[in-house]
């Protein structure tokens, strides 16, 4: 079975989809981490994005492994690292190019064959798995979900003026809406949820009182 949850960055996604596969003992799925583990290993090894060959040298080389909430790559726990701004800045390029989007795409299917899962990311339950048991679409406030930014670099020891977050989460939202590949919709049969207000406690209600209500028994 699988649940995929789609939304704008800094909507709650990780946290959200975390908590509900830990409810109903599922799988989780964190794509975005993906694309950063890879755009780690690009800044790292001072690779050209827009050099093809070089990109197809790294995708032979590259490995990525998923553990409970850590991120590995090539054998090295990035889970920290991969949110630095200077990876955030630079992801964009990369979620964009077709090449990597493949690639990553053929990894998320495999990890979600044959297991019950909770997948979230921006283009989930409209490229990716299109049929998807359930799917959710979540979304807060601009001036909200960059609050919650501010606060996460302020815990990670890079903070930002407000200002500053919430102009780059604005620009974040037009540019992955408007992007040719895979741009950020909602899914036509998707479940809307806007969690402006919210805790985390009240999102993970709301989703699972809607996994019970649509698929019932069989979770």
């Amino acid at each position: 079975m699988i649940i995929t949850i789609d939304g704008p960055v800094a909507s709650g996604k990780s946290t959200a989809a975390r908590n509900l596969a830990r409810l109903l003992c599922f799988h989780h799925l964190d794509t975005g981490a993906i694309f950063r583990a890879m755009t780690l290993m690009a800044i790292d090894e001072g690779i050209d994005i827009t050099d093809e060959d070089a990109l197809i040298d790294m995708l032979k080389r590259v490995r990525i492994g998923l553990e409970d909430d850590r991120v590995m790559l090539c054998g090295r726990d990035v889970t920290e690292r991969i949110r630095l701004p200077e990876v955030s800045a630079a992801v964009r390029p990369l979620a964009e190019n077709p090449m990597i989007r493949s690639f990553v795409l053929d990894i998320e299917r495999s990890v979600a064959k044959d297991t019950d899962i909770v997948v979230e990311g921006r283009d989930m339950g409209t490229v990716v798995f299109p049929d998807a048991d359930l799917k959710f679409y979540l979304t807060s406030s601009a001036e909200e979900r960059a609050q919650r930014r501010w606060e996460e670099l302020r815990q990670r020891g890079t903070p930002q003026e407000f200002e500053t977050v919430l102009a780059e989460l604005v620009e974040r939202d037009r540019a992955d809406m408007t992007r040719d590949v895979a741009p950020l919709q909602v899914p036509a049969d998707a479940v809307l949820v806007d969690s402006t207000g919210w805790s985390p406690q009240q999102t993970l209600e709301k989703l699972h009182s809607v996994v019970l209500e649509r698929l019932g028994g069989r979770v």
